[in-house]
C-alpha cells in the first residue's frame, strides 16, 4: 500500500508541476473554447497576476506533494486549487469531473492521512 501511495502522490505532484509550467511556458495545446467558458477564460486573462499566482501555487504544491516529507504541506497548499478545479468542472466542463474527482479524492486522502500534523494549527 505504501508504494501505491508513493506512486499516486508523485503522479499527482507531477500533474500539478506540469500544469503550473504550462501556465508560464504555454507548451500544451489549448482546446477550442466557445461561449461562457471562453468568456471566463478571457476574464481570468485580464487579471494580470491571477494566472502566474495559480501557476506558482501549482508548481510549489505539486513539488511539495510529490516529496513524502513535505506531502502534508503540499496537500494543504494545493487544496484551494483543487476546489477551484472541481467547481470549474462542475459548472463549465462536467466531462472533466472524472479526473478532477480522482485528483480531489487523492488530495483529501493525503489531508486525512496527515491530519495529526495539522492538529496543532487548529487546536
Amino acid at each position: 500500500m505504501k508504494i501505491v501511495k508513493l506512486i499516486l502522490c508523485v503522479l499527482f505532484g507531477l500533474m500539478f508541476i506540469n500544469a503550473g509550467l504550462d501556465k508560464f511556458f504555454h507548451y500544451m495545446q489549448v482546446p477550442k473554447m466557445e461561449g461562457e467558458i471562453l468568456a471566463v477564460g478571457m476574464a481570468m486573462g485580464t487579471i494580470k497576476w491571477l494566472i502566474p499566482l495559480v501557476a506558482t501555487i501549482e508548481l510549489l504544491g505539486g513539488l511539495l506533494f510529490a516529496i513524502p516529507k513535505t506531502r502534508a504541506l503540499g496537500a494543504i497548499v494545493i487544496f484551494p486549487v483543487m476546489v477551484g478545479i472541481m467547481l470549474h468542472n462542475a459548472i463549465y466542463m462536467p466531462e472533466g469531473l472524472g479526473i478532477a474527482g480522482v485528483l480531489f479524492v487523492i488530495n483529501l486522502w493525503m489531508i486525512f492521512d496527515n491530519w495529526n500534523k495539522y492538529k496543532p494549527m487548529v487546536s
